[in-house]
């Protein structure tokens, strides 16, 4: 079981070995690749996948993420055999090093400025639904089943951040039912409970979640990165902290070249083309 490996950007360049990786127009698409198990995660592409958004954060060029699923579904979450069985023989400071692993995910997820669409349908379970949850924005289909799983394994409903994210995204209580049972959130009572941001059909789901991958891609990006960057700092503050914080923030942005760009541009009666500076 290794730690991330460090990947050098562009990102572009990276040949990924336990995903599929292609970068095209400021959009870098992640494909979960193990359809004839419904694409379980491994140490392998635990690793890859933290190496992968530790490097988006040095990489210019990339302007936002979308992760799917091969196959019709997103993902089963940790191979059983690859990593459940492993991990029942080892012992607690191997055990420490592999639950710091999965959670270093989510927080090179949560830590580069990218947005991150997850498209999901079918079995979005366990880890999988933790990439899920750590994603900015999720599109699903009526066939979409999340499942946090951990308690079915007897394990709790505390991995890689799910009692933080999960009700800050649907509320305490409901949080609460998903985590003690570990029961399917379907696609349509999963939007609207607030996990996904729509629901679209299946065979138009990737082409969905590039489509909006690229209008963010388009935008202000810069500036983008800063709001995704607040979002998370803020939960941890005051409303004033917050207010103050957000003043520094947005003074910040009103010295980047795309704010006067699109001061030109509304006053020429234009649309503005920014440029992420």
């Amino acid at each position: 079981m290794n730690r991330s490996h460090a990947i050098l950007p562009p990102l572009a360049a990276y040949k990924a070995q336990h995903v599929l990786l292609t970068v095209r127009s400021g959009v870098a698409e992640i494909t979960l690749n193990r359809p004839e198990k419904k694409n379980p995660l491994t140490f392998d592409s635990y690793d890859e996948l933290t190496a992968i958004f530790a490097a988006a954060r040095k990489d210019d060029s990339v302007h936002a993420f979308v992760i799917s699923g091969s196959g019709g579904n997103f993902s089963s979450g940790g191979d059983v055999f690859e990593i459940i069985g492993p991990l029942t023989r080892m012992s607690v400071p191997q055990l420490l090093r592999f639950t710091e692993m999965t959670g270093d995910l989510v927080k090179a997820m949560r830590a580069c400025p990218q947005p991150i669409i997850s498209a999901i349908d079918g079995i979005c379970a366990g880890a999988g639904a933790i990439i899920a949850m750590a994603s900015d924005l999720r599109l699903g289909t009526e066939a979409a089943k999340v499942a946090f799983l951990f308690n079915r394994v007897g394990l709790a409903g505390c991995d890689m951040g799910a009692c933080a994210m999960l009700p800050r995204l649907i509320g305490q209580g409901r949080a609460s039912e998903l985590l003690y049972t570990g029961r399917s959130l379907g696609g349509v009572e999963g939007e609207r409970w607030g996990f996904f941001n729509r629901l679209v059909d299946p065979a138009s789901l990737l082409d969905e979640a590039m489509k909006l991958a690229r209008q963010l891609a388009e935008g202000p990006t810069f500036a983008n990165g800063v709001t995704k960057r607040m979002l998370q700092a803020e939960w941890a503050m005051s409303i004033d902290d917050a207010v103050e914080a957000e003043a520094i923030a947005q003074a910040l942005c009103m010295k980047t070249e795309d704010f006067r760009r699109a001061y030109e541009a509304f006053a020429a009666k234009q649309k503005p083309v920014f440029k992420g500076d």
